[in-house]
């Protein structure tokens, strides 16, 4: 816990360095985003006044995500930086500083209140805070006054476009309550490998079981598995759901072993690529409560 709140605390700092120059209108902006996510959201603000590349890319694990030397170039030459914070990119700092940037960056997080989850004795927070739409709605404003720190000559594009972004998103935590109702309270326990979906059940009014933790690099052990079958069978928990961004061999041997089925593939750590079912954060949690729903409905 206090290595990351040092690390929190060397991210906070390093908001202060934006760069100098200010762009030109005819200029579009260089955003660099840790993960998909993030760059879905910057994509939706900038539209064509930003170029966005995301360092984890669709399908990408961030925790356990290995830099490459072309990651230090991009963020070089980036004017926005966005990170998630939390501790979801253990790699950040270093990368940041190795870069010698000269960029606005900033924290998505900043402002949610986390999380706390408790792995193998210890207390860490939950770093998949976009899981639930009202956050979302956090990153975005976020997001947003990063850009028009970065490029106050396109500021009324910037709050035009968050503002439309903002209404689809509370249109579309209304769909996800009306589909969350029609599933019943009693069958809204859920087995997925990794704990990501905190603040979704939070949210929702879900119970998440993973036999890994918060993060991927947490294994699960042959006691942690055996338990969660006896819950399964013990309390008859209909479906197990497999994640985009991790090995599903786990969750077939829980799905086989205790007799339940396998409801689908959630979205957790980063979308799917542009030609899949989550190629968009509003697709993602659309996808995500479909899968719920048509697995869970009596």
């Amino acid at each position: 816990m206090a290595r990351m709140c040092y690390a929190f605390t060397i991210l906070l700092a390093l908001t202060g360095q934006a760069g100098a120059v200010e762009p030109q209108p005819s200029e579009k902006i260089p955003v660099v985003a840790s993960f998909s996510i993030l760059a879905d959201f910057a994509r939706q603000l900038g539209g064509e006044r930003v170029t966005v590349t995301a360092l984890v890319g669709p399908n990408g694990d961030t925790h356990v995500y290995q830099p490459k030397p072309s990651d230090v170039k991009e963020l070089g030459s980036a004017r926005l930086i966005l990170i998630n914070g939390l501790g979801l990119e253990g790699w950040i700092v270093r990368l940041v500083t190795a870069s010698k940037s000269k960029a606005h960056i900033v924290i998505a997080t900043q402002g949610i209140k986390p999380q706390q989850r408790r792995e193998e004795g210890r207390v860490s927070l939950d770093p998949h805070a976009w899981q639930s739409i009202a956050n979302a709605k956090i990153y975005v404003a976020n997001i947003r006054d990063g850009l028009i720190a970065t490029d106050p000559l396109s500021a009324d594009i910037y709050r035009a476009h968050a503002e439309e972004y903002l209404e689809k998103l509370s249109a579309l935590e209304e769909e996800v309550k009306a589909a969350v109702g029609q599933i019943p309270p009693e069958r809204r326990e859920i087995i997925t490998t990794h704990d990501a979906f905190g603040y979704f059940g939070t949210a929702y009014g879900f119970k998440f079981i993973a036999p890994e933790g918060v993060s991927t690099e947490t294994e699960a052990s042959a006691g942690d598995v055996a338990k969660i079958i006896r819950q399964i069978k013990a309390q008859k928990i209909p479906a197990v759901f497999l994640e985009n961004v991790v090995d599903p061999r786990l969750l077939r041997t829980i799905a086989t072993e205790s007799g339940a089925k396998i409801g689908g593939t959630l979205y957790s750590d980063a979308l799917s690529p542009p030609d899949g079912p989550a190629a968009t954060y509003i697709d993602m949690m659309r996808n995500n409560v479909g899968a719920l729903s048509d697995a869970l409905r009596p």
